[in-house]
This record gives structure tokens, C-alpha cells and sequence, in this order.
């Protein structure tokens, strides 16, 4: 019996995903964002949470009754492709209740070429898959590597027509003006199967969940982003 490690488990969540989600944080993660802030979710097993997916689901059904009509299980991270037999045995259960599933992911996992992604993105309901970057160049700078890993999810999510929600953080500085929107919605307009795009804020609130790991915060100093440029950047993407 396979066990996950959970970093956290948040009950009632309204902005992962449609309708109330019950939100599972996977730990583990391979990139590491400037604009992070669950640092803690990094490295799998120090303070997780191990259990199996029968005691998963155990929890998520407490709370089925909330879901109405649009809501479900949301699996974030942390990276949930760094864990993909419990990730695969989890979906499993949830589809066999009935349970909506959505996957908020980087894409970045153990690659696609390990040849569980596709069981994967067969059992999930919705793919919310996290834009770093459109350019190689700048997705390096920010989450320090390439996004040759991205990119192949990506592809395998369009050749399996995967519905998708597409989110991006903005940052005053980095990607914060209408030509970074613009190359964004010249990837889109590509792209199939997109049922919505985001654009998220840039806040600092993990920056001191890193001085008490001791690890440095490569934005500090940086503002929070104004929700109303976001969004009327957002707007550009209409």
C-alpha cells in the first residue's frame, strides 16, 4: 500500500478550483520559485503527513456533503506529480465516489516519458497547471530550471484534451506589463480546451515562513502586486 506525504490539508477552499474544494498540499517540489510561498512543501518527508489514500479519502468524505454541485478535491503542493502511484491511487478512489478532481500543478514532476502522467490525466477531472514563464529564458531565472519539463505535460494535456484553467503570478518588476500578458495570450490562443486564465497578485505573506527555515528570500523588498493593475492587465487576456 502505497503512502503519500501530505504537507497540509485545508477543508473548506474557495479559490483552488470551482465550487468549495477540500485542498490536499502534497509535499515535494523540484522548482524552486522566487515567488514561493509554501517553502516548506520543498523537500518530501521532513514534517509530513503519511497516510494512505483509504484514509484520504476517508477525510475528503467527511466533507463531501459540501461540495454541492460544483465543488470537490483539489490536489496542490508542493508538486503532486512527485508522488504519481499515491496521486493515481487517490483519483482512483475519488472516481469511484463520484468526487470532482482537479490537479493544480508546474507540470514538473518526474517527467512524461515515466509514463504514469497519462493514468493520471485519465482519472482527473481538471488540470490547473501554474504559467512560470513563456519564455524560456525568463522560467529559468525564476523557478531554476528549464521548462522542457513543463512543456511535454503541457503537450500531453492538449493531445488527452484535458480541460484546463490556466493561472500566472504577476510580480511588480518581473513579468508586471502588457507585453508579458500579451505573450501569454499569444500561447493560449494556441491552446484548447482552456476554460479560464488567471492572473494571480504577487503577495510577500510566506516571506517569513523562509527566515524561519533560514533560507534567503530572493524577493525581498519586492511590493505586493495592486490587485487593480492585475486585473486590468487580466483584462488584456479578454
Amino acid at each position: 500500500m502505497t503512502k503519500g506525504n501530505i504537507s497540509s490539508i485545508e477543508t473548506m477552499g474557495l479559490v483552488d478550483g470551482p465550487g468549495i474544494r477540500f485542498v490536499v498540499f502534497f509535499q515535494g517540489c523540484r522548482l524552486r520559485c522566487q515567488y514561493c510561498h509554501n517553502p516548506e512543501t520543498w523537500k518530501i518527508g521532513k514534517g509530513a503527513i503519511e497516510m494512505s489514500a483509504e484514509e484520504l479519502l476517508d477525510q475528503i468524505k467527511k466533507y463531501s456533503n459540501y461540495f454541492g454541485s460544483d465543488g470537490g478535491v483539489t490536489f496542490s503542493g508542493g508538486e503532486p506529480l512527485l508522488q504519481p502511484d499515491f496521486l493515481i491511487e487517490i483519483l482512483s478512489l475519488c472516481k469511484n465516489e463520484g468526487i470532482h478532481t482537479c490537479l493544480d500543478t508546474a507540470g514538473v514532476g518526474l517527467g512524461v516519458k515515466e509514463g504514469r502522467y497519462q493514468e493520471i490525466l485519465s482519472l482527473v477531472d481538471l488540470v490547473m497547471l501554474d504559467i512560470k514563464a513563456v519564455v524560456n529564458e525568463e522560467y529559468r531565472e525564476l523557478v531554476g530550471m528549464e521548462n522542457k519539463t513543463y512543456l511535454e505535460f503541457l503537450g500531453l494535456c492538449q493531445k488527452m484534451n484535458k480541460k484546463m484553467w490556466l493561472r500566472q503570478v504577476i510580480v511588480p518588476g518581473i513579468n508586471d506589463d502588457e507585453k508579458h500578458v500579451l505573450l501569454l495570450k499569444e500561447m493560449v490562443s494556441r491552446l484548447k480546451n482552456i476554460e479560464k486564465i488567471e492572473l494571480l497578485p504577487y503577495h510577500s505573506m510566506g516571506e517569513a515562513k523562509y527566515k524561519n527555515l533560514g533560507i534567503p528570500y530572493r524577493l525581498s523588498g519586492v511590493p505586493a502586486m495592486e490587485e487593480d493593475k492585475c486585473k486590468k492587465l487580466e483584462a488584456l487576456l479578454k
